[in-house]
């Protein structure tokens, strides 16, 4: 079946930065048949978008989906102060925590226009299985794309890390689940839709020699590595004292600069770093709104690209970000940079690209703009956004939200939904754990959706995923 999405503008982020202000898509099953403006295409079915903004999928590239069910905390608090306040809650997640946390944090991030999501998950509780493939599930069943990670932790306390010693893992044991989960879940070549990443958490939870196996593992299965870099002062301080050397001398020493590796924040970079960065080939997840949430600072980004370093855009963790929501990194990134650098330090069809082929250059993988014969990953933004009309993404994630759990669910989560099932006359509750609707933002209850929300939706045009 083809459909046709007309006038709309048109944003491909193709490299000539082609845009059509009244324009349109053909769509045939799940690829773009065809773009332009001018005389429209057949088509089986017709959506008017009424001047909507059509971009590509953004693409987030770095995130921390189990910290969606823990925000608001340690609100006064640098990085490590912030940290120590929430290992301890952390330290209790499970698998039916994880997919709630994903599933909400997924959704949330589609509500932006995400259609791609790389999500680092380092924590592991002791006796705690299933929590990469919970994630994983939440994302195939909302048909998000998902770089999914296997990190770790193995520098405690007690040996001079930052996270405490109950929550750090044996070594030969983080190896043999990177393995496992990389021949259980990762999709190799073009048209992927789960993929796996190989991620030690950051220079103050990590020991060398972990950073030195994970890159052999990593290189040895074709994955690629990412970690936490030059975030803070603190972090530099402590890798001064440690390892008598600035992070970025201390990743290049262990092996973890190149092509295949991209580092999340990177807000404290001298300009021979950023030319370390730039000819090794290693990326850079730039995130603005938890960098000053946290007191971090602003990372270099109009240097960074000058000086053709890779550079996507991230949400981070919603612990320190409040939020799941892409397309405001991008608005989060032009004021910053602006902030930093002046007023013309990036524009705004600049910080969108970051959201977008920044984004996909960083992750390795070919998407990030419209084109024909890509898969019809867009996005469609209603603008402006006048009394009586509806976002479009807003329709698609609620619609996402609303799924039933799949048998395959976690265990608690599928006795949690036959409970909230119909029963007689009444109506059906929400099948999504309850926990999952709260952290929504959902009013939980009979019905268990958004006011109105299933009237608006289902009178929306239905857009490919």
């Amino acid at each position: 079946m083809t459909t046709l999405y007309a006038g709309g503008w048109i944003v491909t982020c193709d490299d000539a930065g082609t845009e059509h202000p009244s324009g349109w898509v053909l769509v045939d099953g799940e690829l773009v048949a065809a773009l332009g403006d001018g005389e429209e295409p057949e088509a089986d079915e017709r959506v008017e978008l009424g001047g909507a903004v059509v971009t590509p999928g953004l693409v987030n590239t770095h995130h921390h989906l189990y910290q969606t069910l823990t925000r608001a905390r340690a609100q006064q608090a640098d990085l490590f102060t912030w940290l120590r306040e929430l290992y301890p809650v952390w330290a209790r997640i499970d698998a039916e925590a994880e997919y709630a946390a994903a599933r909400t944090g997924l959704a949330e991030l589609a509500l932006s226009g995400c259609t791609t999501v790389f999500d680092h998950h380092y924590v592991f509780p002791r006796g705690r299985e299933g929590l990469i493939e919970a994630e994983v599930q939440a994302a195939r069943e909302l048909g998000v794309r998902i770089v999914a990670s296997r990190g770790s932790m193995d520098l405690g306390a007690a040996d001079g890390g930052l996270p405490p010693d109950d929550l750090v893992e044996e070594l030969d044991s983080v190896l043999a689940e990177t393995e496992r989960l990389a021949g259980e879940l990762h999709e190799p070549g073009p048209g992927a839709r789960v993929q796996l990443a190989v991620a030690p958490c950051s220079p103050f939870s990590v020991t060398r020699r972990l950073m030195q196996e994970s890159a052999a593992i990593a290189r040895g299965l074709g994955l690629p590595l990412h970690t936490h870099l030059a975030e803070t002062r603190e972090e530099e301080a402590y890798c001064m004292e440690l390892y008598g050397c600035t992070p970025v001398e201390y990743l290049a020493d262990l092996g973890w600069l190149g092509a295949d590796v991209w580092c999340a924040h990177c807000v404290h970079l001298s300009a021979d770093e950023i030319q370390d960065f730039a000819s090794s080939g290693t990326g850079v997840a730039h995130c603005p709104t938890s960098n000053l949430r946290l007191g971090a600072g602003v990372a270099p980004v109009r240097q960074l690209v000058d000086g053709a370093v890779r550079v996507g855009l991230g949400v981070d963790g919603s612990a320190s970000n409040e939020r799941s929501d892409l397309l405001f990194e991008v608005k989060q990134a032009l004021l910053s940079a602006r902030g930093r650098d002046g007023p013309e330090a990036l524009t705004a069809r600049e910080a969108l690209r970051l959201g977008t082929r920044g984004g996909a250059a960083v992750l390795g993988v070919d998407i990030g703009r419209v084109r024909q014969s890509d898969g019809a990953f867009i996005s469609v933004d209603v603008a402006p956004a006048l009394p009586g009309t509806w976002n479009v993404r807003w329709a698609v994630a609620i619609r996402c939200l609303l799924l039933p759990v799949p048998a395959s669910a976690p265990r608690r989560s599928r006795r949690a939904a036959r409970r909230t099932g119909s029963r007689g006359d009444r109506p059906a509750r929400s099948r999504v754990p309850v926990r999952a609707r709260r952290a929504a933002g959902c009013r939980v209850g009979r019905g268990g959706s958004p006011p109105a929300a299933t009237a608006r939706a289902a009178a929306s045009p239905t857009l490919p995923r």
